[in-house]
């Protein structure tokens, strides 16, 4: 078929053009959109944790304990029924048997986490019957195992209680050990009619609530604390205290337990300010900024919604390692680096690469033959900093048969070992070597006497090649 009007030929390959390189690009567009999808925020499980002792049937303000715990908690329940990605529980305890006499294993999960089971938690609260003793520590013990395994969860514990732990357990370790092994975050408690502040501050963050309205302000604050979004950004601070440093990943870790919580690649955001980020203000982090070496900021806290900014001071500078002229044979020679004066490794460095390092002096030593030692090379903010060595050379160890021998470098008429020959099938050896003098010293492993010894004196040039015979005197 032949086109007869080229100008509609030209158009129709154009038009085909376009749409070939728009739907190239539209699938671009998609595939990076599925790959910077923004992980789903995680589901908080609130478990309510409450006391039916037999000393709630006591006189408390407008009514007795129970009933005015009763409704205000069941208030608070109704508040919350078009919260999105929250499910709730309730565990109670002292309300199964009488005492006298003391049962300390009465403690009962009676509504387990399931979505939209509030009313059944109002049920079971209004049904409620104060009867036992106050197993405390038992009931958070079990608690653990109230929340299901889950991956992305976020589990808090309210415990609601008028009196103190009556059955020789230790809240205190029990809350501990579940908060370091990762099952709950910091506990809330809320004491109703005294102060058991001094008792429980190290089971979880306390509320007093001496009297109703005192009562009714904590459960909001705690709800609050526990479902509002929480801000931060961290300032990554240059020599000058201004926040340009970006581009690398931070850790927060739970201050407490010491687990992972998470990983940010630090950026920019639209208005060249700090990338805000969303974290639970639950915990206490210490953060790790892995520059190199690493900076970390510890014990931060944030405060419930709000947002927060942690300045870190992570001023930086780059260090280039260069080989004067080209030269393939040490393409990727490494270089230990280590703070100045201190002989732990932060990194090892090849060569023809630069990296970025925190400001300050640092040592450097040469993987190369011999070694060779670069100390207190300063990194200046924000500049770069090269360290150029001569290229090497190329020594050939030619020997009639293997034995045994080293190389010398030799320096103000000192021998310095820095290598001992190998068994080779050619009885020979390619060593890249820095520019110097070098003895090398071999006896045949058929030769008996030491007087048969080789000794051999030579120079290396940058570049140049030095064939070695170690079978003539």
């Amino acid at each position: 078929m032949e086109f007869k009007n080229k100008t509609l030929y030209k158009g129709a390959i154009s038009g085909i053009f376009i749409l070939i390189i728009a739907f190239i690009f539209t699938g671009t567009l998609h595939a990076q959109k599925i790959q910077e999808k923004e992980k789903p925020k995680p589901l908080t499980r609130i478990l309510f944790v409450f006391d039916a002792s037999q000393s709630m049937y006591g006189r408390w303000q407008s009514d007795i304990k129970i009933n005015i715990a009763q409704k205000l908690l069941s208030n608070l329940l109704d508040s919350l029924y078009k919260v999105d990605n929250l499910q709730l529980a309730l565990r109670v305890y002292g309300h199964q048997k009488n005492f006298p006499p003391q049962d300390c294993d009465d403690t009962k999960l009676e509504v387990p986490f399931a979505p939209g089971n509030i009313k059944k938690i109002k049920h079971v609260l209004k049904s409620l019957v104060p009867k036992g003793t106050t197993p405390i520590a038992a009931s958070l013990e079990k608690a653990s195992s109230d929340f299901t395994p889950c991956d992305n969860c976020r589990n808090i514990i309210v415990l609601i209680t008028d009196g103190l732990e009556e059955c020789d357990g230790d809240p205190c370790a029990v809350s501990s050990a579940l908060q370091k092994q990762g099952i709950i975050l910091k506990p809330f408690i809320i004491g109703i009619g005294k102060d058991f502040q001094n008792a429980f501050n190290c089971v979880g963050t306390y509320y007093d609530a001496s009297n109703e309205e005192a009562f009714s302000k904590a459960l909001n604050i705690v709800i609050s604390q526990a479902l509002n979004s929480t801000t931060a950004q961290v300032n990554l601070l240059d020599d000058s205290k201004n926040p340009t440093e970006t581009n690398v990943n931070m850790t927060f870790y739970d201050s407490f337990s010491g687990m992972v919580k998470y990983n940010f690649i630090h950026t920019f955001n639209s208005s060249g300010l700090p990338d805000t980020l969303y974290i639970d203000p639950l915990m206490t982090y210490n953060i790790v900024v892995h520059t190199i070496p690493p900076v970390q900021a510890s014990i931060v806290q944030l405060t419930p919604g709000k947002h927060t900014i942690i300045p870190i001071d992570a001023p930086q500078g780059m260090l280039n390692l260069k080989i004067s002229g080209s030269s393939s044979i040490t393409k990727n020679l490494p270089c230990i680096i280590r703070q100045k004066g201190d002989m732990n490794t932060i990194n090892v460095q090849s060569f023809n690469v630069t990296e970025k390092y925190i400001t300050g002096n640092y040592d450097l030593e040469v993987l190369c033959l011999p070694r060779l030692k670069i100390n207190d090379v300063e990194i200046l903010q924000s500049h770069t900093t090269t360290v150029e060595i001569p290229s090497p050379g190329i020594a050939v160890i030619q020997k009639s048969t293997n034995g045994f021998g080293s190389l010398y470098i030799l320096e103000d008429n000192q021998m310095r070992w820095i290598y001992n020959f190998r068994d080779t099938p050619t009885n020979s050896e390619t060593i890249i070597l820095q520019p110097g003098r070098y003895r090398a010293v071999f006896r045949s492993k058929f030769s008996d006497k030491s007087v048969y010894t080789i000794e051999k004196t030579f120079t290396i040039d940058s570049g140049s090649t030095s064939n070695v015979k170690l079978y003539e005197k």
